[in-house]
């Protein structure tokens, strides 16, 4: 039988203590069910790293504002990023960039800083 990795830092070494699974590499502990679930809330830049809140990314596409003239301009980096579970249209990052303001971002035009 083949253990899964971390659902965490993706780590291959991870070991079965009774019913949980841990990553000695991070100190991350999870049931056998909960990685299918963790797996699908996980939120993605365009290379497929995980995102969480607080992390920094870059922008890899112009991104025109709509209704507005202004640009999101390609290696913009935005720090402090919240995550947005429930996002109907796509756009799953919240943040603030500098000389826009607050605005939604969708993680594929992003990759992690």
């Amino acid at each position: 039988m083949s253990l899964p990795n971390c659902p965490q830092c993706q780590s291959e070494y991870t070991y079965e203590d009774g019913s949980l699974f841990i990553c000695p590499e991070c100190a991350h502990e999870w049931h056998a069910g909960e990685e299918l679930v963790e797996e699908q809330q996980q939120i993605k830049d365009a290379h497929g790293v995980v995102l969480t809140d607080g992390d920094s990314v870059t922008v890899i596409k112009d991104l025109k504002i709509k209704g507005s003239s202004s640009v999101v301009k390609v290696g913009t980096k935005v720090k402090n990023i919240r995550l947005l579970a429930d996002a109907t249209d796509g756009h799953d990052i919240d943040c603030k960039i500098d000389g826009i303001g607050s605005i939604k971002l969708k993680s594929e035009f992003v990759k992690k800083a």
